[in-house]
């Protein structure tokens, strides 16, 4: 949610978040991604400034994982950059620990 802005900025923001959204497909007519990027500049503004849509986008992110996954890229999520800083750190971890002769027998 963005902060600091007052409701009536938020649901202006939201409105040109929808209409954006919806202008995608008559752009992504024309040669080139165009479509992808106002697509994803729509969505952004509604995620931005709806916590209906944040729910939902959580929900299909537990869902399917990987269509999550690229959202969380191009919306520079937190969330994204600290589950991907701990995996990096479990990797890390798991690669020296086989290098120290602790392997799990489980596996």
């Amino acid at each position: 949610m963005v902060r600091g802005h007052n409701p009536l900025t938020r649901t202006l923001l939201f409105i040109a978040g929808v209409l954006t959204m919806l202008v995608a497909p008559l752009v992504g007519v024309i040669p080139g991604p165009g479509g992808v990027f106002v697509f994803a500049a729509g969505l952004v503004l509604v995620l931005q400034n709806s916590r209906w849509a944040q729910r939902r986008f959580v929900w299909i992110k537990r869902r399917w994982p990987r269509a999550g996954h690229y959202a969380d890229i191009a919306l520079r999520r937190r969330s994204f950059r600290r589950r991907r800083a701990r995996a990096k750190d479990l990797a890390m971890a798991a690669a020296e620990a086989e290098a120290a002769g602790f392997v799990d027998s489980a596996r």
